[in-house]
């Protein structure tokens, strides 16, 4: 269970502040308690689900799909690209200072867990709020990142997180909530936003039955933001991959393609392969700031 200071949460019933409560009974689950009584109970693997209402029309990932995303990142395929959002991330941090992160999209949390390691060594207090819809994810998460408070949530809803709250919001390969986002920024806050590029995975993507990466996408990206956010800077990172057929198949299905596809049937189509091939990963990390007024 987390350790880090109060976490800046919202009930998502009432809007009330949302507590830590950690009973003093052994065996008994700390719980998320607002003022008005509204309870969300921690789940045995040491999240919270948060989802609320008539639910979520939003696809979450399957118990597979994670599995293979797990194992992807763990092997640690996509390690400069953590590396790099992590960098990003630090140069945000005043020495000594505390800092609260929010990672939308958190997924297994590999990303958080290489912002977590970086900004520790130099932040004060560091408190960390993580959002998935897959609670799939979530498990694998709140065992990666057990400081942090992970929480599922519907990224197209209200964010359970208080205004004014994160000094970044983090957003890897996840659904981008332009006005809730700018909400729980501070004033000098950023966001960090990973986007595949074109060419991304190209030589995979056709035999696999992925969808290729869009023209213009940062224009997309940017027109998505406007009024909430501007660009301020920009950074590529190339990952140029050797993967054996079987990695190739958990890099295939951990994506949207997932949904779709059969990750056996996939693993026999790629056996064809070459024992170890080449495939390039192309990202682009964007850091923007908040638009006068967007808050």
């Amino acid at each position: 269970m987390p350790s880090t200071p109060a976490p800046p949460l919202r009930c998502p019933l009432c809007g009330g502040e949302l507590m830590v409560h950690r009973p003093t009974d052994e065996g008994s689950r700390p719980r998320l308690v607002c003022g008005a009584g509204h309870s969300f109970d921690a789940a045995r693997q040491g999240y919270y689900n948060l989802l609320v209402g008539k639910g979520t029309v939003f696809e979450a990932d399957t118990a597979d799909m994670v599995a293979a995303r797990f194992n992807f990142l763990d092997a640690g395929h996509y390690r400069p690209l953590a590396d790099a959002v992590s960098q990003a991330v630090l140069a945000l941090v005043q020495p000594g200072q505390p800092f609260t992160v929010l990672d939308s999209g958190t997924g297994t949390g590999h990303y958080l867990r290489a912002v977590l390691d970086d900004v520790s060594r130099v932040a004060g207090d560091v408190t960390a709020v993580a959002l998935d819809i897959s609670k799939f994810a979530l498990r694998r998460a709140a065992r990666l990142n057990p400081e942090a408070i992970n929480l599922v949530c519907d990224v197209w809803q209200p964010l359970p997180v208080a205004d004014a709250a994160a000094d970044v919001v983090t957003v890897i390969f996840a659904p981008r909530n332009a006005g809730e986002f700018a909400r729980v920024l501070r004033a000098d806050g950023r966001l960090v936003v990973v986007t595949p590029r074109a060419g991304h995975l190209a030589s995979l993507a056709a035999e696999a039955g992925m969808l290729a990466i869009e023209d213009h996408k940062d224009a997309r990206l940017a027109e998505s933001l406007a009024g909430f956010f501007v660009p301020e800077s920009a950074r590529d990172v190339d990952v140029r991959l050797r993967l054996t057929p079987g990695e190739m198949a958990d890099l295939a299905f951990m994506g949207p393609a997932g949904h779709h596809l059969d990750r056996d049937a996939l693993a026999v189509k790629l056996e064809a392969k070459e024992p170890v091939s080449g495939v390039e990963a192309l990202f682009r990390i964007t850091v923007f700031r908040p638009a006068e007024g967007a808050a």
